[in-house]
C-alpha cells in the first residue's frame, strides 16, 4: 500500500483510503479507466466521480480551504492537529499529512478528467451537445485543479517560484515511466491552466437542466469567473476586466441582499460554482471551524488581530458571524453553521468577481470604477461607501475588503502571495498557542512537494524553501 500511495500522483484509484471513486473498479495498481467510459452511462458516472474528488475532505470539502486560511493571518490552529499547526507557524514539513493529501486528491481529479477527455470523443451513443458539455466540464476541472496545484506548489509569476507542477495530460492506466513526471516551468503551468479553462469555455453550455446543476457543475459563466481570477495571478488586468464584465452582466448572477443567507441557504444568485453536501456526503468545514462548545471540533479559530478587524465596525454583518468559546478563550467563525456538517462550499461567487474587477480597474487607472465595485461589496455588508483616493490606497482598500468578504473561504494566503504582501503582512502575527509568528523564508510562500512523491520519483525537484 505504501508503494501504491506513492504512485497515486497520477492515478484516480480510491484504494482503502476512500470508497467513493466510480473509476475504482478493481483493487490493483493497474486499472483501465477506459473500460468505465464506454458509453453515456459510464461517462456520466465518471463525471460524478470527478466532482466527488473536489468534494472530498482532502480538497474543497475541508483541507484546501483550511490550508489557505491557517497559513495566513485570519485563522489559527488551536487544537491538537499538528499538521495544521505546522502550516500556521511556517514549519510545514514535506511529510505533512494534510499537504500530501491535497496533492494526491487533486491529481486523482486530474486523472478522471484526463480519462473523460480521452474517451468521450470516441463514444457513439452521445449527441454532440452532450459530449461537449461533458468534455467542457472535464477541461474545467483539470484547469481548476492545475490552477490550485500551481499556486500551492509552484508560486506566482514575478513573486515566488520558477518551477510549476507535473502537467499530466493523459490518463494513467498502468505502472510505467509516465507515473514519474518532472515539473514543468511556472509559466508553462499557468499557460496550461489558461488553455484548459479557455477550452472549457468553448465547449460548455450557458446553463444545465436546472439552477442547481447550473451552479454546482461548470457552465460558461463558471469558466469566465475562474478566468477573471486566473488573470489576476498572471498580471493581465485587461483580461480580468473582460471576463469579469461577462460574469457581472450575466443575469444568472447577482449579489444576494443578505450576506448571511449566502451560507445559510444554497445555490443563490450569489453562487457561480458551489459544491453541494448532504447527510450522506458531508463537508468537514463546520466541524473544524466551529467551537467544541457548539458541537464542532474547534481546531481552527480566528486570529485575535483579525477578530478585531471583523468587529471594528458594528454595522458590518460579517463581523456578527462569530462565536466565542469561553473555555478556550478564542473566537470562531460561524459562516458554516448547518447541523450535520451539510454546509455547501463556494468555490466561486459573484462578490469575488466584483473584487477581481475592482482590483483590475485600479491597476488600469480607473479608480472611479474600482471604487464603485468596492462599494457594492461594502454596501451589502452594511458599511458606508469608501471615499479613498489614490492608486495604492485604493488597492489596499480592495485587498482589505477581500480579506473580510472572503474570509474562511481559503483565499487569504494566496491573495497575500500573489499581491507580494506575504512577507510584509505575515509579521508578528499573534497566536493563542505560542509566541507571535513571522513568515521570514520567502521560499515558504508555497507548500512543499510531498515527501512520498519526492522519494519515489527521482524526476521531481523539491521547492527551495524545503530542501
Amino acid at each position: 500500500m505504501k508503494r501504491l500511495n506513492h504512485i497515486l500522483l497520477t492515478t484516480a484509484l480510491c484504494s482503502v483510503l476512500t470508497a467513493c471513486d466510480v473509476l475504482d473498479q478493481e483493487p490493483q495498481a493497474e486499472v483501465s479507466e477506459s473500460v468505465a467510459v464506454t458509453n453515456l452511462k459510464g461517462a456520466t458516472a465518471a463525471m460524478a466521480g470527478m466532482y466527488n474528488q473536489l468534494q472530498d475532505g482532502n480538497y474543497y470539502g475541508r483541507n484546501f480551504i483550511l490550508m489557505g486560511d491557517v497559513a495566513a493571518d485570519i485563522s489559527q490552529s488551536v487544537g491538537t492537529w499538528d499538521f495544521y499547526r505546522e502550516m500556521d507557524t511556517y514549519v510545514t514539513a514535506p511529510a505533512n499529512r494534510e499537504n500530501a493529501a491535497l496533492w494526491t486528491r487533486a491529481y486523482r481529479a486530474v486523472n478522471i478528467a484526463n480519462t473523460l477527455i480521452e474517451a468521450v470523443p470516441g463514444l457513439t451513443d452521445i449527441p454532440d451537445a452532450t459530449k461537449n458539455a461533458i468534455l467542457g466540464q472535464a477541461y474545467f476541472i483539470r484547469g481548476l485543479t492545475f490552477f490550485d496545484l500551481t499556486r500551492s506548489y509552484g508560486g506566482v509569476p514575478g513573486v515566488v517560484g520558477t518551477l510549476g507542477i507535473p502537467l499530466v495530460l493523459k490518463p494513467s492506466k498502468q505502472v510505467d515511466d509516465s507515473l514519474f513526471p518532472s515539473r514543468s516551468t511556472l509559466a508553462e503551468s499557468y499557460a496550461q491552466v489558461e488553455s484548459d479553462i479557455l477550452k472549457a469555455l468553448e465547449l460548455l453550455p450557458e446553463t444545465h437542466a436546472n439552477i442547481t446543476t447550473t451552479r454546482s457543475q461548470a457552465v460558461k459563466g463558471t469558466a469566465r469567473a475562474l478566468l477573471s481570477r486566473l488573470y489576476l495571478y498572471t498580471n493581465q488586468p485587461q483580461k480580468v476586466i473582460e471576463y469579469a464584465n461577462l460574469v457581472i452582466n450575466d443575469s444568472k448572477y447577482a449579489l444576494l441582499g443578505s450576506y448571511e443567507s449566502i451560507f445559510s441557504g444554497a445555490f443563490s444568485t450569489e453562487s457561480i460554482f458551489e459544491l453541494a453536501f448532504g447527510s450522506t456526503d458531508q463537508s468537514g468545514l463546520r466541524n473544524w471551524y466551529f467551537p467544541s462548545s457548539m458541537g464542532g471540533r474547534g481546531d481552527i479559530a480566528i486570529h485575535e488581530g483579525f477578530y478585531a478587524e471583523l468587529i471594528a465596525n458594528p454595522n458590518d454583518v460579517r463581523g456578527k458571524m462569530t462565536a466565542r468559546d469561553n473555555v478556550v478563550g478564542v473566537y470562531y467563525s460561524t459562516k458554516y453553521q448547518k447541523a450535520g456538517n451539510i454546509d455547501n462550499v463556494h468555490i466561486l461567487r459573484i462578490a469575488e468577481v466584483y473584487l477581481n474587477r475592482a482590483e483590475a480597474l485600479a491597476q488600469t487607472g480607473n479608480l472611479t470604477g474600482a471604487l464603485a465595485d468596492l462599494n457594492r461589496i461594502r454596501t451589502r455588508a452594511g458599511l458606508a461607501a469608501s471615499t479613498v483616493t489614490g492608486l495604492q490606497p485604493t488597492l489596499q482598500a480592495i485587498w482589505q475588503e477581500r480579506k473580510i468578504e472572503l474570509a474562511f473561504e481559503g483565499h487569504r494566503f494566496f491573495d497575500l502571495v500573489r499581491t507580494n504582501q506575504a512577507l510584509t503582512k505575515l509579521v508578528a502575527v499573534a497566536r493563542k498557542n505560542g509566541p507571535p509568528i513571522t513568515l521570514t523564508n520567502a521560499g515558504r510562500q508555497v507548500f512543499p512537494i510531498p515527501l512520498a512523491d519526492i522519494d519515489s520519483n527521482k524526476n521531481l525537484d523539491q521547492n527551495e524553501g524545503y530542501r
